[in-house]
């Protein structure tokens, strides 16, 4: 049967597969995603998330997005760091702190 893949880990084109009948959403992880683990994907099927035991269907779409992208890091603001990134600078006590737009 033909599915719809798209893996936007990377290139992130949507592929026409074809896989047998009654194969599940973790044996086409292992397939086309051998040396990554599963937990840090978002897997959908049709646009709803499903577990790993989800068996396809043809014509469906298969979407794995990965939740951790690399090099990123959290910022955490808060408004006493915010104050005394205003006075440091005004101060000349630190280069000034690049703004992120919204």
């Amino acid at each position: 049967m033909t599915i719809t893949f798209i893996n936007s880990d990377g290139a992130g084109f949507a592929r026409l597969l074809e896989v047998p009948e009654n194969h599940t959403i973790d044996k086409l992880f292992a397939e086309q995603l051998p040396s990554r683990s599963a937990s840090d994907y978002l897997i959908r099927v049709d646009r709803l998330p499903v577990t790993a035991d989800h068996v396809l269907t043809p014509g469906c779409r298969v979407s794995i997005t990965p939740t951790k992208i690399a090099g990123a890091r959290a910022i955490r603001i808060t408004a006493a760091s915010a104050v005394w990134s205003t006075a440091s600078r005004r101060f000349g006590f630190c280069p000034p702190i690049p703004r992120i737009a919204a």
